[in-house]
């Protein structure tokens, strides 16, 4: 059970920060993974934030178990050496039930805690994983005098986290989102695939059988991914919380790793991971919206500036449902013409 909505908003230890009561308005088209424990790569985090709306110290999967260690301090290192502005700085703990969390966690408030914006936590099963995260974070802001709290984010990555998913998603005013991690997820759920996100090319239907039955069939490779994304969108607009897709693990397919990312973009997430620099581009076009989009969106709300009754625009009926959509793409559009110069004025903002 959660919290009564009368203590929901109120801090979890004397001396924290009060919870938000709406999340910060921020661009995260592309939550950028980085290893922190490499020495090359540290030193070019100031570079990377001015290429990416989110930093991301990865101490998890990933990090070999003899250098997470160097990966907490290396990240509290590049987040003490860099200005990272408007770009959004991430770290991605260890699951709650390893040797290094508590670490992780009672390190990194205590030494960067007003530089942090976002925890990612791994393996999320329930909402208890999140109330645990939220009373550890309120004394360690009280004790540290953090001065804004610092936000979670879930990774859906097991069959019993899918299940729970509406209850993780209003778990906590802390909860910034969820990202799908279908890799651990594949395995939680004896899913036959290798794979890190995508397709697989088992996974399809059939077409139906024609009188001649030695006609050949087309076959249509379906998304394995569509149930659970769909349902970790619901849950997050539900709350208020903003849905990721999470890794896509082929880095030589940048095709197959665009629709992917827009498949999830079409369905409502509002970004993606990328692991690799090919990635980064890759999200930022497909979680930026389309200039055409944008420009009609703007027609429609210039045509019914309250956002009632119906007109025609194009042939096309345009109404209050339509004037919704259409301040969704533009108030998307609005927050990537203030990261994009470029973009803002190809959208005409």
């Amino acid at each position: 059970m959660n919290k009564l909505p009368v203590n929901f908003h109120k801090p979890l230890a004397i001396g924290a920060a009060a919870p938000y009561r709406e999340l910060p308005v921020t661009l995260e088209r592309m939550i950028h993974f980085v290893p922190p424990h490499i020495e090359k790569i540290r030193n070019k985090a100031g570079d990377i934030a001015g290429k990416v709306d989110v930093v991301l110290g990865n101490l998890e999967d990933a990090i070999p178990a003899d250098a997470k260690e160097a990966a907490r301090d290396g990240f509290i290192q590049m987040a003490k050496e860099h200005d990272f502005g408007a770009t959004g700085l991430w770290t991605r703990i260890n699951a709650l039930n390893s040797p290094w969390m508590l670490d992780d966690v009672m390190e990194i408030v205590g030494a960067i805690g007003d530089k942090l914006d976002v925890i990612m936590v791994p393996k999320v099963d329930g909402p208890w994983d999140i109330h645990y995260m939220d009373q550890l974070l309120a004394q360690l802001e009280a004790k540290h005098n953090v001065t804004k709290p610092i936000l979670l984010h879930a990774i859906l990555e097991t069959a019993e986290g899918v299940k729970n998913v509406d209850d993780i998603a209003a778990a906590s005013p802390r909860m910034h989102g969820m990202s799908l991690g279908p890799a651990d997820l594949a395995a939680s759920r004896r899913m036959k695939t290798t794979r890190v996100g995508g397709g697989h090319p088992g996974y399809g239907i059939v077409a139906d059988m024609m009188e001649d039955e030695t006609a050949p069939r087309s076959f249509f490779q379906q998304d394995l991914w569509h149930y659970t994304v769909s349902k970790m969108v619901d849950a997050c607009a539900a709350n208020g919380i903003k849905p990721f897709y999470g890794p896509f693990g082929d880095f030589s397919d940048q095709l197959a790793c665009e629709s992917q990312f827009r498949n999830a973009f079409l369905l409502g997430c509002v970004g993606a991971w990328s692991l690799h620099p090919s990635q980064v581009d890759i999200a930022k076009t497909v979680f930026s919206p389309e200039i055409d989009e944008v420009k009609f969106a703007l027609r429609i709300l210039e045509a019914m500036p309250d956002g009632t009754g119906a007109v025609m625009l194009d042939g096309k009926m345009q109404d209050d449902a339509t004037w919704k959509q259409a301040s969704v793409i533009v108030a998307l559009a609005r927050q990537v013409a203030k990261r994009d110069p470029e973009l803002a004025a190809a959208y005409g903002l």
